[in-house]
């Protein structure tokens, strides 16, 4: 069995020089002890020779794969535990707003190469994710082991309406389709090219991965934001999922990690 979690850290953790929620993160990351780790927004994690990244790999006791994001600095990471190798890794700034990470690795026990993919859709506009889907499709692999995890910035086919109406216009507009209501087109999208939602697959996909309880009254009303999908081989040998939604998780993201358990 291994764990695959995905957590947008808000700024890697850090506000300014504070790494208060940093702290907090290493604790969740550490109880949780996922195998495979997708991290979004570890920004400033390259500046002063990397000195946060090569921080955050003692302390997590992972390697880390980072792919640079140039042009907001909102780097995207995949983290391995010892005993996971690395057959490749390689960056996509070209095609997506951030950037993903993408990693080939071998893992004990299973039958073939597993690519977990690291990804934070843009903010700013439903048919820019639509268009980022597009080449995330390419990996749509059904007998390989792929599983794509981060923030999506866009609901499920699947879940309930959030209360986008309660939304300033700004931040309303990220959302919401031509109607107003939420666009859904970038999960549709992608699981017509044959993802599987995996909180969808285990009938657990209402609980919301934002706003962080200590972040209520930004930029989100309660949805899930966040996903783990991967393709139908790899479904079949998902066991487990959950929101991390503790008392740490609160104050340390405005997004909660979700995780799965792989059989």
């Amino acid at each position: 069995m291994i764990r695959i979690m995905t957590y947008n850290t808000l700024f890697g953790g850090f506000d300014g020089n504070d790494g208060r929620r940093f702290d907090l993160q290493v604790e969740l990351i550490r109880a949780a002890n996922p195998d495979i780790l997708l991290v979004q927004e570890w920004k400033g994690f390259l500046a002063d020779g990397a000195c946060r990244l090569f921080e955050a790999e003692r302390r997590l006791e992972r390697r880390a794969l980072l792919a640079p994001a140039p042009v907001t600095g909102q780097n995207t990471a995949v983290l391995v535990k010892q005993g996971i190798e690395v057959i490749r890794f390689e960056t996509d700034t070209d095609h997506f707003h951030h950037a993903a990470a993408i990693a080939e690795l071998r893992v004990p026990g299973f039958d073939r190469p597993l690519t977990a993919i690291s990804v934070h859709l843009c903010p700013n506009g439903p048919h820019v994710r639509l268009r980022e889907a597009s080449y995330l499709i390419n990996h749509a692999i059904d007998d390989a082991y792929v599983i794509v995890g981060g923030d999506f910035n866009n609901v499920s086919p699947h879940s309930a309406e959030p209360a986008l109406g309660e939304l300033p216009a700004r931040f309303r507009a990220r959302y919401a389709d031509e109607t107003g209501k939420a666009d859904r087109r970038t999960l549709a999208a992608l699981e017509a090219a044959g993802f599987i939602d995996i909180a969808f697959r285990l009938g657990v996909h209402e609980t919301p991965t934002v706003p962080g309880a200590a972040f209520k009254g930004s930029e989100f009303v309660p949805f899930r934001c966040d996903y783990l999908m991967s393709t139908a081989a790899l479904a079949e040998r998902v066991r487990h999922y959950e929101v991390v939604d503790d008392p740490r998780a609160d104050e340390a993201s405005d997004h909660y990690p979700i995780l799965c358990d792989v059989e």
